[in-house]
């Protein structure tokens, strides 16, 4: 048995199925597309189910794949074990009604012992114990020794979620050895020891579960196959578990060199390095799939295996980021197989690197407060730690759950997550009724829809803004109506020229005319497929049957066209400026403005805002020519041309190309030539998640009415300044002079002032128990306060305390206390925080000296005569 990497093996079992007429497909993303029921893809079929269930149909009838998964359930057991992971690698082949038991069991067998010649003597099968059809295929035609084929359960061998189509199992074992097993005389297949290792999952799915429970044949049954790689690459490489592998053994290898230790030498670094090892892994290949961390959904899976792998680097004794240094490594030993991640590798690792500086931020504080809580929780005799606290350092501090639980497992405690819980949902109900209702509820899958279903239109609005269609649906009040006679309804027609919203677009508007009837058509919506038009009647009436005359606004259309096209040429230009990995996140087009989210870690500078800006312009002026072709889906990848992360299309797609500076997969409306667009200028960047940011632009005649605006308002600023536009900075810059040079003589003024007064000031001390408070009130800001403090400190002798405030913008105190009050008790930071109080702020600082805010300048007597009362109780 050859000892093949892992690499090696992936590409031996691609290539052997594709010898069985099996169409390799790469792996598909980790997020699932169109399928809402799943976070993460978690198995090698997970992403095929629409073949399966015939929803869609297969691009052949014979598909193998590697597929890459996430599971997050056991996280917590990873790294405790050196079994469990979160990351893998499925192996599978799949038959969608072509072949069934016979072929699937025969390639299995012959792939194991011819091209992985694993001995024979080793490998055993299972099957489900009333599949005597699998008994006599394994041992009769595939030549397996009955006594190696073992009957198990159904719990083990049949597989079945719910209703639906499901049917038995066959599973390949490998016999590692009697050192490898428990002792037992009972150990066989099927021990929980690790002598015997299942690596392969042959699923037959044969029957179609109904509601009572009863199993009916499949006209057209299925093979579903999965083998686990990195299981495979354990065996293959007698290594005893998955961290031991080549692939991911490079990877420890790498985290071992920064952390300074060593593998197998002390049990509580093993588990870290496991972890840390297995969570970049996952942390990579998430990232490069457009997985971004944040505090929900996959965002938060992934935010969760970063600051959990962060966090084992500090008890590794790495105090600073580091796991974005591991990247290249997990992409070095994985990229053969997923080249994507090379062409990520510079965006991922900055991702990495943002989100563990981010964590930095707050975990050292974060622990802190969190060990203080564990502790005052064991001095009041208790193992758990209040909820209220674990959703305190989580609203705070960011601090996550699964890691308080973790840290308080560690010292022997639980956390009460019932309360946590709790207040979780007090917070989501605060931010919903914060938010209020702001869902479109109208165009959710509802009455309207429901009777859409069987309808259709042709759209004609690419080609043309006007021409007829006739009336297939009114709708209004919550139900269809044969005829309008007024008032705002839905209507749909078997053609269209109107745009529908969808792709960021917004929808068109215009008239439609009849002989009986004038409509406004106020938007145009698209949903599955179906032209949706909200209209507002403005004469007349409307019936089924009506042919109308349609017109779309003809210069709205052209503005949304200018900034769906710029749309195109701002993604160009930001690759080119900001670097390969952004890509689209979100868009929305409108006659008077675009917006275009993009993934990016960090604002851009003004310089890189200014290039972007430039490049677009300088496309415009190139008048470059825009085209559009439809053409299958599989040639347009070919041509390069970017598609959304996510988005589903269909077999024949649109690509939208302008000169070569631009392709784009696009179902919107475009300009004929860039030139059309006549200028762009960039409003706004700005952030809207982590790792999002989001520019909001302008085209044509916004950025003229903008450019005038600017105009208008310099010649008034110019008049307001007495002085010509070209001479306003310069007048400004003077004018600033004057000021600060007013406004040093007016300190100067109010400094002399002030030693003038100060006697009067210290003879109306008072003294408390020996030290001398002195409270005074004046104008000015807190520099002027420290100035007039500085000030009474040298005229003064003896032991003091001062309390000074000062009324400006805004109420300043300040608080501060000789060495020998200090030494009798008195702690300015307390004092000027109740004083503070008082008038509506805080504050805060050392014992000698400290300083606070207040808004409320009416409370600035009451404050300052509260001062001789907290001096006395401090010192008493």
């Amino acid at each position: 048995m050859e000892r093949l990497g892992l690499n090696e093996i992936r590409e031996r079992y691609l290539r052997f199925f594709e010898s069985k007429g099996h169409l390799r497909l790469p792996s598909f993303p980790l997020v699932p597309q169109n399928d809402s029921s799943l976070l993460l893809i978690n198995a090698g079929m997970a992403p095929l189910k629409p073949y399966f269930t015939g929803k869609e149909v297969p691009p052949r009838k014979r598909v193998t794949t590697c597929q890459k998964c996430i599971r997050t359930p056991d996280i917590e057991r990873v790294g405790k074990t050196a079994r469990h992971g979160t990351f893998f690698e499925m192996l599978g082949n799949f038959s969608f009604g072509d072949y069934f038991k016979t072929e699937a069991t025969a390639w299995a067998w012959e792939f194991v012992t011819k091209e992985m010649e694993m001995p024979v003597d080793k490998l055993w099968v299972t099957i489900y114990e009333d599949d005597d059809e699998a008994f006599d295929i394994w041992t009769k035609q595939v030549g397996v020794a009955a006594d190696r084929v073992v009957r198990m359960g159904k719990e083990d061998n049949f597989w079945e979620i719910g209703t639906g189509p499901c049917g038995p199992c066959s599973e390949i074992y490998f016999d590692r050895g009697e050192e490898y097993g428990c002792g037992s005389p009972d150990c066989k297949v099927g021990c929980e020891c690790d002598r015997y290792v299942e690596f392969w999952n042959l699923v037959f799915t044969q029957f179609d579960k109904d509601e009572q429970g009863e199993y009916h044949p499949l006209a057209h049954p299925n093979i579903d196959t999965g083998m686990g790689l990195e299981r495979i690459a354990a065996i293959m490489q007698r290594v005893d578990n998955l961290f031991e592998v080549d692939t991911i053994q490079n990877v420890m290898k790498h985290i071992c060199r920064i952390a300074g230790v060593e593998y197998k030498k002390n049990e509580k670094a093993d588990v870290s390095l496991r972890v840390i090892t297995d969570h970049i892994r996952g942390t990579v290949f998430m990232i490069c799939d457009g997985v971004l961390p944040s505090n929900e959904g996959r965002g938060y899976v992934l935010r969760r295996l970063l600051r959990r792998a962060a966090r084992h680097g500090k008890l590794l004794g790495i105090d600073k980021p580091f796991l974005y240094q591991v990247v290249g490594t997990v992409v070095k030993e994985s990229q053969s197989g997923y080249p994507e991640l090379a062409q990520k590798q510079e965006y991922i690792e900055k991702i990495v690197k943002l989100e563990e500086e981010r964590f930095d931020e707050t975990i050292d504080q974060g622990l802190s407060i969190l060990n203080d809580y564990l502790q005052e929780a064991k001095e009041q005799g208790s193992t758990v730690l209040s909820g209220e606290k674990a959703f305190k350092l989580y609203d705070t501090f960011g601090f996550p759950i699964d890691l308080t639980r973790e840290i308080a497992e560690e010292k022997g405690m639980t956390v009460d997550e019932e309360v946590y819980q709790k207040e979780m949902d007090a917070q989501r109900e605060r931010a919903r009724e914060a938010r209020g209702d702001m869902e479109t509820a109208g165009w959710k899958e509802d009455a309207l829809t429901q009777l859409a279903k069987p309808l259709e239109t042709e759209f004609l609005g690419y080609d043309s803004l006007s021409g007829q269609g006739k009336v297939t649906l009114l709708f209004a009040d919550g139900e269809a109506k044969e005829e309008i006679a007024g008032g705002r309804f839905v209507m749909m027609t078997d053609r269209t020229v109107f745009y529908g919203e969808s792709g960021g677009q917004v929808g068109d508007q215009g008239m439609m005319t009849s002989e009986n009837a004038e409509i406004s058509v106020l938007d145009c919506k698209k949903q599955n497929g179906k032209f949706l038009h909200t209209c507002q009647l403005q004469s007349g009436k409307v019936k089924l049957g009506d042919v109308l005359t349609m017109q779309v606004d003809e210069k709205r259309r052209m503005a949304t066209a200018r900034n769906h096209s710029a749309t195109h040429l701002l993604q160009a230009a930001l690759k080119q400026v900001l670097g390969s990995h952004v890509a689209q996140a979100g868009s929305l087009v409108m006659p008077d403005k675009l917006r275009f989210d993009f993934s990016h870690f960090t604002a851009m500078t003004a310089e890189e805002i200014a290039r972007t800006e430039a490049l677009v312009n300088e496309m415009i002026l190139a008048s470059l020519p825009v085209t559009v072709q439809e053409m299958k889906l599989e040639d347009a990848k070919k041509t390069g041309a970017t598609a959304l992360f996510g988005e589903k299309y269909g077999d024949v797609v649109r690509v939208v190309r302008m000169g070569d500076r631009s392709t784009e997969f696009c179902g919107g409306c475009h300009l004929q030539n860039t030139s059309q667009a006549a200028l762009f200028q960039i409003v706004s960047e700005g952030g809207v998640a982590a790792g999002v940011r989001r520019i909001e632009a302008i085209t044509g005649d916004a950025v003229l009415q903008r450019l005038n605006g600017l105009k208008s308002f310099e010649n008034q600023i110019a008049a307001a300044l007495k002085t010509s536009p070209a001479d306003a900075v310069s007048k400004v810059e003077e004018l600033n002079g004057q000021v600060k040079q007013l406004k040093k003589e007016a300190e100067a003024l109010q400094s002399k002032l002030a030693r003038g007064s100060m006697d009067d000031v210290i003879k109306k001390a008072v003294e408390v128990d020996g030290i001398q408070l002195i409270t005074h009130r004046m104008q000015g800001d807190m520099n002027a306060l420290r100035k007039y403090a500085d000030l009474l400190r040298d005229r003064l002798s003896g032991v003091y305390v001062l309390v000074l405030a000062a009324e400006n913008e805004r109420v300043n105190f300040m608080v501060c206390a000789a060495k020998e009050a200090v030494e009798r008790g008195v702690h300015s930071g307390k004092l000027v925080k109740e004083i503070a109080a008082v008038a509506g702020g805080s504050g805060g600082g050392k014992p000698d000296s400290a300083q606070a805010g207040a808004k409320n300048p009416e409370k600035i007597d009451e404050a300052l005569g509260l001062a001789q009362q907290l001096l006395s109780q401090q010192l008493s």
